[in-house]
C-alpha cells in the first residue's frame, strides 16, 4: 500500500554536538545523543496540551478493525522539513505468527501532515520469538534517502518522494531474537552490524546507498549476536567505527571494516559513548561497564583502559557523557559516573512508569531529557540529582527522541508528537 498525503585533548577530538534542522539516524547527527539546542520544554501534555505543537497518527492507527501491534521501538528522524518514522504491525486479521506490514512514513516538520505512507515488503525472516518484534531499529538519512532496516532482515531505500528505490536481503543470517541494530551512515556507505547467534556468519557490511550494492564485507568470525548500533568517532585525526561487540568493545577502520583496536568486555544492547577522550561501553544485560582511551591498536585490555565498573543492572537505554559524567539508566535508577575515574557520583530513582528503553538527550544548558510517548522526565546534568519536571502523552513507547527546529520529535505507541515553545515556532 502506497498513500501520498576535554582528556586526551591533543590526541582525540571531542565529539561535536548539533543543533540545527536535522537528526539524521539513531542517537543524532554524532550517534551519540548529543545537542547544542536549547531552552527546549520542561513539560508538554496535560488536558490543554501544552507544548504540543502537532499530533499525527502513526501507520496503523487510524486503520478498520483491531490491529496488533509490534513494540516499534525505532525512533524518529528528522532532515530539514521532514521528519521519517518505521513502524510494524498486523491488520485486523492476520496472526501474528505471520509477517506484519512494513512501514515507512513521511510528516511534514511544520504541523504533522503525513506526506506519505509506504509499505515495504518483509524480507526472509519471520519471527518465532516476538519480544523483539520487527521494528527495532531506526531508519537514517543521507538527505538524499531514507534507508530503513526491518526486522525481517531487510533494508530498503526509499527517496523522499516515497519511492521504494531498492531493498535488499541481508542473507546469510543467525540473528537473536531481533535486529535492533540500526543502519548507520559512514562516508559515502550505508552500514549495518550483521553479528548473529552463528559466529561464521556475523560480518560488518557496506552498502551503496544508491544501488544496495554490496560495496565491502568483513567477516567477524570472533563475534557472536548483538543489538548495538556502531557509533561513528575521530581519533587523532582519523575516524573509527566504535562497535560494542559480544566480547570486546573494537574500534574499527570504517573504509573496511577491520578491527584497529579492542578491550575485553561483555557488551551487546548500548550504543557506546564518547567524550572527554574515551568511550564507555556496557552490556546492558548486567555486566560491567568499561572506558577505554581509543588510541592502540590490537589488545588494548591492558594498556588503555582507564576503569572498569562492578555489574551494572540489566538496562537497555543508552549510556550518554555530558559535563564529564557518564549517565545511564536501567529501569528506574539514573546512574552517575565520574568519567575519569569511573567512580559513583550519584545512583536515584526515576520517576515510576518512565519507560527504561528510552535514551537520554544532553542539551547545552545543562538538562538532560528522557523523553517519550509515555512519562518524560528532565534532571539536570551535574553532579546533584534533581527532578526538573515530569510530563506524561499517555502514549507509551520505548522510542528514543529527535531534537531539532528548538523542538523534540516523540515517537508514541499510536502518535506522533512535536514538542516545542510555540513562541519560538511562529
Amino acid at each position: 500500500m502506497r498513500t501520498i498525503g576535554g582528556l586526551f585533548a591533543l590526541a582525540v577530538l571531542a565529539p561535536a554536538v548539533w543543533a540545527g534542522d536535522t537528526w539524521p539516524g539513531w542517537r543524532g547527527p554524532t550517534g551519540l545523543g548529543l545537542t547544542d539546542e536549547k531552552d527546549l520544554p520542561l513539560t508538554w501534555g496535560g488536558p490543554k496540551g501544552e507544548n504540543v505543537l502537532w499530533k499525527a497518527p502513526l501507520p496503523g492507527t487510524t486503520a478498520t478493525g483491531k490491529i496488533k501491534r509490534d513494540h516499534n521501538q525505532s525512533s524518529p528522524i528528522v532532515w530539514k522539513d521532514r521528519v521519517f518514522v518505521t513502524a510494524a504491525f498486523w491488520p485486523d486479521g492476520v496472526a501474528q505468527t505471520e509477517f506484519p506490514e512494513h512501514h515507512v512514513a513521511c510528516y511534514s516538520a511544520a504541523d504533522g501532515k503525513q506526506l506519505w505512507d509506504v509499505t515495504v515488503p518483509p524480507g526472509p525472516w519471520r519471527l518465532k520469538d516476538l519480544r523483539g518484534g520487527y521494528a527495532a531499529p531506526t531508519p537514517c538519512t543521507d538527505g538524499k534517502r531514507v534507508y530503513a532496516l526491518f526486522g525481517s532482515s531487510e533494508l530498503a531505500a526509499l527517496d523522499f518522494d516515497g519511492k521504494l528505490l531498492w531493498r535488499k536481503e541481508i542473507t546469510p543470517h543467525a540473528w537473536d531474537v531481533c535486529i535492533g541494530t540500526s543502519p548507520v551512515i559512514v562516508g559515502d556507505v550505508v552500514v549495518v552490524l550483521a553479528d548473529g547467534t552463528k559466529p561464521a556468519d556475523s560480518r560488518l557490511i557496506a552498502f551503496d546507498p544508491a544501488t544496495g550494492d554490496i560495496r565491502w564485507e568483513r567477516k567477524r568470525p570472533d563475534a557472536s549476536f548483538n543489538h548495538t548500533t556502531p557509533v561513528l568517532i575521530e581519533v587523532s585525526g582519523k575516524k573509527q567505527l566504535v562497535i560494542a561487540a559480544s566480547g570486546a568493545v573494537q574500534g574499527i577502520d570504517p573504509t573496511d571494516g577491520g578491527v584497529i583496536w579492542h578491550a575485553k568486555n561483555k557488551g551487546d544492547v548500548p550504543t557506546p559513548a564518547f567524550g572527554g577522550g574515551l568511550v564507555y561501553a556496557e552490556g546492558g544485560r548486567g555486566g560491567p561497564g568499561i572506558a577505554v582511551e581509543p588510541t592502540g591498536t590490537g589488545d588494548v585490555t591492558r594498556t588503555h583502559v582507564k576503569w572498569t565498573t562492578g555489574p551494572i543492572p540489566e538496562g537497555y537505554s543508552s549510556p550518554v557523557i555530558a559535563d564529564g559524567r557518564v549517565y545511564r539508566a536501567d529501569k528506574d535508577v539514573l546512574r552517575c559516573l565520574d568519567l575519569t575515574t569511573g567512580r559513583k557520583v550519584y545512583a536515584e530513582r526515576l520517576p515510576v512508569g518512565m519507560n527504561p528503553s528510552v535514551s537520554p538527550v544532553p542539551t547545552a544548558d545543562g538538562r538532560l531529557y528522557f523523553a517519550g510517548g509515555g512519562k518524560s522526565v528532565v534532571v539536570p546534568v551535574g553532579a546533584k540529582f534533581e527532578t526538573l519536571a515530569t510530563s506524561d502523552l499517555g502514549d507509551d513507547s520505548p522510542a528514543s527522541p529527535a531534537v531539532a527546529h528548538g523542538r523534540l520529535y516523540l515517537k508514541g505507541g499510536k502518535y506522533l508528537y512535536c514538542v516545542g515553545k510555540p513562541e519560538k515556532s511562529k
